[in-house]
């Protein structure tokens, strides 16, 4: 599922896009969850208190307040290099001016499906090539695609309510789901991760110390380390930062 942002001061140039957008998942099950705004400020909060991204902005160039390239710039310099960005404009020579917030595509009003869904096709070959950059985690309500660098440890969550619950650190939060431990640490051994308990599965490039049956993160955080695994963890460790450094 990739998550759209659709900003634009004109109503009805919000619905458009949406409904566009709702026509070509339906013609290609491809899943899309758009949150749409109506200012430049209102998208610039979103990122300030919500602090979640999006796989793709879709900005009007040409709005009231902070315009598209104003608030493209500001997202930018939060380090949100990842998120690509599609600008709506009437006006082509506005192209000149974008290329400093590295945009990904242009849609000139009136907008047509065809070059929507074109471009479309376009942002999800870009993030399949990116694939071995992310990990998408399933969860009851949505999925999540993220950077394997931005995890810091997954751990298992003990309830009573809840079978086989997960909580996700990264840098910026902390995820809750469902799944099997064991099966991320699979996937994600050739990304620099190892299960160092049965519990807890974390990422070695964050690693601080060790210290007895435990690992001290680079937050502080210690972790447990399972009797049977401490010097099979210290050894790969050992490995992963003779293969980091060379």
């Amino acid at each position: 599922m990739y998550h759209i942002a659709i900003c634009d001061d004109d109503g009805q140039q919000r619905e458009l896009v949406r409904h566009l957008l709702a026509a070509f998942s339906l013609k290609t099950n491809m899943e899309f969850h758009v949150t749409m705004f109506s200012s430049g400020e209102e998208l610039l909060d979103h990122y300030v208190n919500q602090k979640d991204s999006f796989h793709l902005l879709i900005l009007d160039v040409e709005m009231g307040g902070m315009n598209g390239i104003q608030t493209a710039n500001e997202i930018r310099k939060m380090k949100n290099m990842d998120v690509q960005i599609m600008f709506l404009t009437s006006y082509p020579e506005y192209m000149v001016q974008s290329f400093d917030v590295m945009t990904f595509q242009y849609l000139i009003k009136p907008i047509q499906a065809h070059v929507l869904e074109e471009k479309m096709i376009k942002l999800h070959q870009y993030f399949q090539a990116m694939d071995k950059k992310y990990v998408v985690i399933k969860s009851d309500y949505d999925d999540l695609m993220l950077k394997y660098e931005d995890i810091l440890w997954i751990e298992v969550v003990k309830s009573l309510t809840i079978k086989n619950k997960l909580k996700i650190m990264t840098r910026d939060h902390t995820y809750e789901t469902k799944g099997i431990l064991s099966a991320y640490a699979s996937t994600m051994k050739d990304h620099g991760f190892m299960q160092i308990h049965r519990s807890v599965l974390i990422n070695l490039m964050y690693v601080h110390k060790f210290t007895g049956a435990q690992v001290t993160m680079l937050d502080g955080t210690s972790l447990p380390i399972g009797r049977t695994k401490i010097k099979e963890v210290k050894d790969t460790y050992t490995k992963y930062m003779i293969m980091t450094v060379q």
